[in-house]
């Protein structure tokens, strides 16, 4: 069964916070909110993580998960960016942009792209994501919370919690955040390659 953790959506109590990042060090699968809807997460380096994520979403090897970064300097640990690149990406961060990039050695093999070697990296703007980025110290291994043959991702934490009780580990509630998932940016071949139209402004990358 699942814990359950209500969190301020604007202020997160940090007791809280620390809880839930307890659980993930311990090698918790947590349902968390973001700007850009629910998402699935879990610690960096997580075979168990990765695999639970794969069958809840039913995904293929093929499919980019994402490391959710506290900030650019965290980010840029983990990609590879030139400075026209790394222009584009600080001007649209924090905010609900997913960006493929090519990965560095820092990236568990498993997390890659199998032929193209890049992972997808994020920084989210919302209070909860942050204080948890904040609090482990290191990025969050995510995908977007979208079951199988569904449309939209779960908005509601009581929701998420009522269907995978079983098959996470913890559910941080802070209020509705939305349906649309990131807007995905693959800038692994140098020039911005527009892959899902979400959340985030597409214009800027036109």
């Amino acid at each position: 069964m699942a814990k359950y953790f209500d969190v301020h959506p604007e202020n997160p109590q940090r007791r809280t916070i620390s809880n839930v990042a307890d659980s993930i060090r311990s090698g918790a699968l947590v349902a968390y909110p973001t700007d850009s809807c629910y998402a699935l997460g879990c610690q960096l380096g997580s075979r168990d993580g990765i695999g639970r994520i794969r069958s809840i979403r039913n995904l293929d090897d093929r499919h980019h998960f994402t490391l959710v970064c506290q900030n650019f300097a965290q980010l840029g640990q983990f990609v590879h960016i030139d400075n026209d690149v790394f222009r584009a990406i600080k001007a649209a961060t924090p905010g609900s942009y997913t960006f493929i990039l090519p990965a560095t050695k820092e990236v568990p093999r498993q997390l890659l792209h199998p032929k193209k070697k890049t992972v997808g990296v994020r920084i989210p703007d919302h209070a909860v994501a942050q204080a948890l980025l904040a609090e482990l110290g290191e990025p969050l291994l995510s995908s977007t919370l979208l079951m199988p043959g569904e449309d939209e991702p779960m908005t509601q934490g009581w929701e998420i919690k009522e269907r995978l009780d079983h098959v996470v580990d913890a559910v941080v509630d802070s209020g509705d955040c939305g349906t649309e998932p990131t807007t995905v940016i693959d800038f692994s071949g140098g020039e911005a390659e527009i892959v899902r139209r979400g959340a985030g402004d597409i214009a800027r990358f036109e």
